[in-house]
């Protein structure tokens, strides 16, 4: 349960869970059955079943199955003068009555299909009038769920007392929502899920840009400000039913969720604890205000911060970053004390050697990073720069200009030295910042933004940076495409993937780090090792070490290439080969090629010549750094020219891909796609355009009294 959202807790101690399916889950837009969303409600009933759940299901959809079927069946029998006639409506109660037989033996079927029995239950309102009954219905549902029997509740609208269905709405319950409700309450269940066709519950309608999905309802918030939209398109309610009965059955202790049904695995979801939906829940207005509003608070604060940031001088906002850089000077022990707090605990807790590694802090590195910090605050001003000037007409001039992106959203794990790097790139670019690091450097993270933040002056605010704390957030922040500009993910590959498939904000970073040095037959071997050696061991853990060694097979019984591998394995270096290497040199043999190690580890592979490494590399790396050793400038340019990675050297280690060693001052991460950043990306990444136009009033009037020069001029 470790990703479970800290307000969802409540479902590690859930059994008994009904599920209330609405008519626009169960059917299409046509009227028919959807077969699909039918059939993966009922999986996620089974593997509830396994599971220990107890399972109780509410269905609507009979009316709208039955109400499909006698049109069809009205339109077999009709002449064609009959359908020339006005069409009368059809009455509610026998569609119940057709399509309740319907649904249930969809029902049945699927069941049968996943080895689950389940029962029909029909019910009135006046039958809850009658204690009796009650009674007897507590029993016949705790004798069928003994059975791992799933019960299957409809209001059996067909012999129903009420004038019509989607009319009256008077009695103990009043729809199928209610009904959900009224059972959670009778048959004491610990969670009431209402499936419907949007997300959960909005601030408006759910089809206007404006509307925000609310996580937690808390009445005393949210009943003056929602807007409701159309009722269900063919059931009775629509959300303003989900709601009233949702705050019905939470007020008297069930917990309720309302969610999609279009989601094939929504109910496991929302069992596992994810922040899906919209919760409501008793205790909902004693806690703290809901975590969106918070987030977005947060994003909010950082815009208008880095607005204040650009409109000061190119020398005061230097003058910041030298303060922030004295300031982890001055702070040093307090901040090597919490790192060795954080890294004392991670060792405790068995976290992996190249984790501890990039979580630790070494001697010098406070010193380091005020160095960088102070060349970055010393390099030209990045911001408001004339990029290019046209004279577009006379007296017409036109200016493209350097500006920043606005907010940025860092996600990283492990290194709180990220944190440093990334900040006082924020603070030179003019762009507010969000950041989120992992939890094994909460002490390192927390120390290094109060340093950072107190060097900020009052008339920016602290706020220019703010410090993501729990993880709840993060799914909150992720929605904020339209505060946020750009995320930027620094970790794992499964850290990024998830980012990536969770936001529609823009996502720059690469998912690995997979690094090749090519060794060609024409290499001085004695540089040949000296690059492998540093690519490799220098710092294993980083994200552009070397991970795999590339030779040419002319090479393979050379003596130069024996001394690399002794240098290697004396290191302490763990060697796998490739289907070649493992034949030809008795290494393990690698699992993947397509891997990165982040430790004292690597791969070697043989090839038949320089075109076959750029083949092997384009197949299995990730486009980071690769390097080629060679003599042969001709073989060289190949490589160079050839390679599509966002950093291809010669002669030289891929330990250089850095922004610092780029002389970028410092780097928010290294990216590999195409669009906006490749490559380490430092200031200029973080910027975009701004165009300015300065004229005399001039107007267009389609063209006709504007002469166009769309002459360059000099920038100065």
């Amino acid at each position: 349960m470790a990703s479970v959202d800290q307000s969802r807790s409540f479902v590690k101690d859930v059994k008994r869970v009904i599920i209330k399916v609405g008519t626009a889950v169960v059917s299409r837009q046509d009227g028919r059955l959807a077969l699909g969303r039918v059939g993966s409600l009922c999986e996620q009933v089974k593997e509830l079943n396994t599971l220990g759940y107890e399972v109780i299901l509410v269905t609507s959809g009979a009316v709208g199955v039955g109400r499909q079927r006698l049109r069809y069946r009205k339109l077999v029998n009709s002449s064609f003068a009959d359908l020339q006639k006005p069409q009368m409506e059809l009455d509610g109660k026998a569609c119940a009555a057709v399509g309740q037989s319907g649904l249930m033996a969809l029902y049945d079927m699927l069941f049968n299909q996943l080895d689950v029995s389940s029962s029909q239950l029909l019910v009135t309102d006046s039958d809850f009038e009658n204690s009796k009954f009650r009674e007897q219905l507590t029993e016949t549902v705790e004798s069928l769920l003994d059975l791992k029997v799933i019960p299957i509740f409809n209001e059996n609208d067909a012999i129903s007392t009420r004038k019509a269905p989607y009319e009256d709405s008077s009695g103990i319950f009043w729809d199928n929502d209610s009904l959900a409700g009224l059972l959670a309450l009778e048959l004491k269940a610990d969670l009431l899920i209402l499936l419907s066709d949007v997300d959960g519950l909005y601030s408006g309608p759910p089809s206007e840009p404006s509307s925000k999905i609310i996580h937690t309802y808390i009445k005393e918030k949210h009943q003056q400000e929602i807007t409701f939209g159309d009722k269900s398109r063919v059931g009775r309610g629509g959300m303003t039913a989900k709601v009233k009965a949702a705050v019905l059955a939470s007020n008297s202790g069930t917990p309720v969720v309302i969610t999609s049904g279009f989601d094939n695995r929504s109910i496991v979801k929302v069992l596992q604890g994810e922040k899906i939906g919209t919760l409501f829940h008793k205790n909902a207005n004693s806690w703290e205000s809901s975590k969106d509003v918070s987030a977005r608070e947060m994003a909010v604060a950082a815009r208008d911060c880095s607005r204040r940031l650009q409109n000061l001088s190119s020398e005061e906002r230097k003058k910041i970053l030298l303060d922030v850089a004295d300031a982890l000077e001055a702070n040093e022990d307090l901040i090597r004390s919490e790192n060795e707090a954080d890294v004392t605990a991670a060792q405790l807790a068995g976290y992996e050697k190249p984790l501890v590694a990039r979580l630790t802090i070494k001697p010098g590195k406070i010193a380091s990073l005020a160095k960088s910090i102070r060349t970055l605050a010393n390099m030209e001003d990045p911001i408001n720069q004339i990029l290019k000037k046209t004279e577009v007409a006379d007296d017409l001039v036109l200016e493209k200009t350097s500006c920043p992106l606005g907010v940025l959203l860092i996600v990283f794990e492990s290194r709180p030295d990220a944190l440093v790097q990334i900040a006082s790139l924020a603070i030179r670019s003019g762009n507010g910042l969000l950041l989120k690091g992992g939890k094994e450097a909460i002490r390192s993270n927390t120390i290094l933004h109060k340093v950072i933040t107190g060097a900020i002056p009052c008339n920016v605010g602290e706020k220019l940076i703010g410090l993501v704390t729990t993880r709840d957030e993060i799914a909150d922040l992720l929605k904020l495409d339209d505060v946020i500009d750009l995320i930027i993910p620094r970790g794992s590959n499964k850290l990024v993937s998830q980012i990536k498939a969770s936001t529609k904000i823009p996502v720059l970073g690469h998912a690995d780090g997979i690094c090749h040095v090519y060794i060609d037959k024409s290499a001085d071997m004695d540089m040949a090792k000296s690059i492998v050696m540093d690519a490799k061991i220098d710092y294993p853990a980083a994200c552009n070490a070397m991970e795999t060694l590339l030779v040419h097979k002319d090479l393979v019984k050379s003596p130069g290439l024996d001394d690399i591998l002794v240098a290697l394995k004396t290191e302490g270096v763990s060697i796998y080969g490739g289907p070649i290497a493992h034949k030809a040199l008795g290494f393990p043999k690698a699992g993947s090629f397509h891997h990165e190690y982040s430790s004292m580890a690597c791969t070697v592979e043989f090839v038949d010549d320089v075109q076959a490494a750029i083949d092997h590399i384009h197949r299995y790396g990730s486009a980071h750094t690769d390097c080629i050793v060679t003599r042969d400038d001709k073989v060289a340019e190949t490589f160079l020219r050839q390679v599509d990675s966002a950093a291809v050297f010669h002669n030289a280690s891929t330990r250089f891909s850095d922004g610092a060693r780029f002389g970028l001052g410092a780097e928010v991460g290294i990216s590999t796609g195409r669009i906006h950043a490749r490559g380490p990306v430092g200031v200029e990444g973080l910027l975009t355009t701004r165009w300015i136009l300065r004229g005399r009033g001039q107007v267009v009037n389609g063209d006709k009294d504007v002469m166009y020069t769309h002459k360059s001029l000099p920038l100065q």
